[in-house]
């Protein structure tokens, strides 16, 4: 009930205060991003957390001069992989055996499956496949921001190949896919603070089949 509460309470604030977020809850919200489930436990992005204002002023003009670019606490910027590599998967393939510290065959033949179908697809059908699975770990974060009574706007209307030059994305094989800026509303400047919230009903939306 009480998570519930605060996504109530959340909205896509539309101006911020500039009041800095404790690196605490930033470091809660990163962890519930980095939670997250993603296909075939890839993970294939990064988040670029930008808290350096010179930077996030060089991002604004690209991002329709939104306010909440400059005026939150944190920028964070999530990335997904240009492409999917033999490196990448056998690197995550390669964690997970160290990690649990044995090698499972069932697990070892699903890695063979992907190097043998992913690399071989075209880099733009990778890249979004990769984008939706930086889309999920985006979600956790505005619930876990939520949660921290943190502010949030998710924001895609920016330029992608802009926001990749100014931070070097390019470069490591990444391209940027959305932004969510972090902070806490300003109430005096944002139009949109006291107005109900407007979802479709349960049964406009949610269809059971027993």
């Amino acid at each position: 009930m009480e998570l519930l509460n605060k996504l109530n309470w959340r909205y896509a604030a539309k101006a911020m205060n500039g009041e800095k977020v404790s690196e605490e809850k930033i470091d809660r919200i990163i962890e519930a991003a980095r939670l997250a489930p993603t296909s075939s436990g890839l993970q294939p992005f990064e988040i670029i957390v930008v808290k350096n204002q010179a930077i996030k002023e060089a991002i604004k003009p690209v991002s329709w001069n939104q306010s909440m670019i400059t005026d939150c606490s944190h920028l964070l910027v999530f990335a997904a992989w240009d492409n999917y590599t033999e490196e990448r998967i056998n690197k995550m393939f390669d964690l997970t055996n160290d990690v649990r510290g044995f090698k499972n065959e069932g697990w070892e033949n699903y890695r063979q499956m992907l190097l043998g179908s992913y690399p071989q697809r075209d880099p733009e059908e990778n890249f979004n496949h990769a984008a939706k699975q930086a889309y999920i770990a985006f979600s956790a974060a505005i619930i876990a921001a939520a949660f921290e009574g943190v502010d949030t706007t998710p924001i895609e209307g920016f330029d992608p190949d802009a926001v990749d030059k100014i931070l070097g994305l390019r470069e490591k094989g990444l391209r940027s896919c959305v932004l969510l800026p972090i902070g806490y509303r300003d109430t005096e400047k944002d139009w949109l603070v006291n107005l109900k919230k407007v979802r479709k009903s349960t049964e406009d939306l949610v269809t059971v089949v027993e």
